[in-house]
């Protein structure tokens, strides 16, 4: 219940402390954010080290580093919904990267809408003046 209100509810609950626990994590790691490479919509932010960007390039699939599993992570491994890679960007002070991909299943989030697919990407709500969270 607690997941199922944090990814669907309309509270603002912002995990102020991640990038601490990321910090004091095992992995050294950098964000990378995916974008879609045709329309230009943000679609999620994941962690990457030095071997999940290695898989991705070598694999041409969107691959994260799971800090809350300590696990490399291609995306869609399994649920089908992979991200394919067309373009690897790095930032000015080469501490984050640009994933360019055309999504190649259903959606690239984890969470369902009411249609019950995978929403094309994570950033599905918006938050309104009053603090409170709409889905868009």
């Amino acid at each position: 219940m607690a997941n199922q209100e944090l990814e669907e509810g309309s509270v603002l609950r912002l995990d102020f402390k991640k990038l601490r626990k990321i910090a004091s994590g095992q992995a050294d790691v950098i964000p990378a954010v995916a974008q879609d490479a045709t329309t230009g919509e943000v679609l999620i932010l994941g962690y990457v080290n030095e071997l999940a960007l290695q898989t991705a390039i070598k694999e041409k699939k969107a691959t994260f580093w799971s800090t809350s599993r300590n696990e490399l992570w291609i995306k869609g491994l399994t649920s089908g919904d992979f991200l394919e890679l067309t373009e690897v960007r790095v930032n000015c002070e080469q501490n984050s990267i640009l994933y360019k991909v055309r999504p190649a299943g259903q959606g690239a989030c984890h969470t369902k809408g009411a249609n019950g697919k995978s929403r094309s990407g994570c950033y599905y709500r918006r938050l309104r003046p009053d603090g409170t969270l709409e889905m868009v």
